[in-house]
């Protein structure tokens, strides 16, 4: 699979010293946030799916880093000066990429995926309804509770990786909505931001089961913050189930999810975001209307689920 990294541009993606007029099929680039990452590589097939059943060839790059705006920017830029059909993004920093982004609407439309900007200029947004993937979340460890130990009641914990990020504040926003208007007996004993680091999360979370009575449940917003809780939680050994329920899908949470160290996994569908991305970029550059926001959906998984055949899709999408 090819992915073109920062150092490559988006001027291999577009055919390097092939003539102009070679050009025979629109192009879409398509800009993602990590092209190292697992869930990255899966918006990428998504994408290359789309333009291959679309008869358009799909420019793919990124940076190497989730928080590497700057580079995002840069490709941004070029991919603008190049002029494509269209322009798919996933927006590294709400705040870092909207001038960014009204500046290219200027020349080409600009389709976003998975994340917002500080923007009005993107001809369409599909993102995961974060609000709503928290209320999921919050049933599913009210559920979970309850089954562990007959009534819906007790501490539990809320963990968010860093602040000001407005994906993980939207889905903690949903999270606490759910618990507040149905479930007052679960009480959050902690709600706590962390500084980007797992290794903080490991030490504090090891701190709230050793310092925390009656301790039944842990809210994560994102995967790797959901592997450093599951990780300080099996460190510290409490003598009581504690239930997890917490975001992404890699191979590791995978596995804590089976061994049932975490009860529950909140999964989006980033093949989805990828390919549905990609047709909205074509249709809007035809002119056809195209919606203001698509929800991409996000779905619980636990163990007793992840054997269906959705839960495999999301679990094990295919990259190649």
């Amino acid at each position: 699979m090819k992915i073109l990294a920062l150092t490559a541009g988006l001027i291999a993606g577009f055919g390097l010293g092939a003539p102009a007029m070679a050009q025979t099929k629109p192009i879409i680039a398509i800009i993602v946030k990590d092209t190292t990452s697992p869930y990255w590589q899966t918006v990428l097939a998504g994408a290359r799916k789309a333009g291959g059943e679309l008869g358009v060839n799909v420019s793919e790059s990124g940076t190497q880093s989730e928080s590497d705006a700057d580079g995002q920017i840069a490709l941004l830029e070029k991919a603008a000066a190049l002029n494509p059909a269209e322009i798919v993004i996933a927006p590294a920093q709400f705040g870092a990429l909207g001038k960014p982004i009204d500046k290219a609407a200027k020349s080409t439309k600009v389709i976003g995926i998975e994340s917002a900007a500080d923007t009005k200029a993107m001809t369409s947004l599909l993102a995961t309804d974060n609000v709503q993937a928290g209320r999921i979340a919050a049933q599913a460890l009210a559920v979970a509770i309850t089954k562990t130990y007959g009534d819906t009641e007790g501490n539990v914990v809320v963990m968010t990786a860093q602040p000001g990020v407005p994906v993980l504040e939207s889905r903690r926003d949903g999270f606490k909505e759910v618990l507040a208007a149905k479930y007052r007996a679960l009480n959050i004993s902690a709600d706590k931001v962390a500084d980007g680091n797992p290794a903080t999360v490991v030490s504090t979370m090891k701190e709230l089961v050793i310092n925390t009575p009656d301790l039944r449940g842990v809210f994560v917003s994102d995967p790797v913050m959901t592997a450093a809780v599951g990780r300080g939680v099996k460190e510290a050994k409490p003598s009581d189930k504690i239930n997890i329920i917490g975001f992404g899908s890699d191979a590791g949470l995978v596995n804590s999810l089976e061994t049932g160290l975490i009860v529950g996994l909140v999964v989006q569908d980033p093949f989805r975001m990828g390919y549905e991305g990609v047709k909205t970029a074509f249709a809007a550059a035809k002119g056809e209307p195209v919606p203001a926001n698509v929800d991409t959906g996000a779905t619980l998984i636990t163990r007793a689920s992840m054997n269906s055949a959705r839960a495999q899709e999301l679990l094990n999408p295919k990259i190649d």
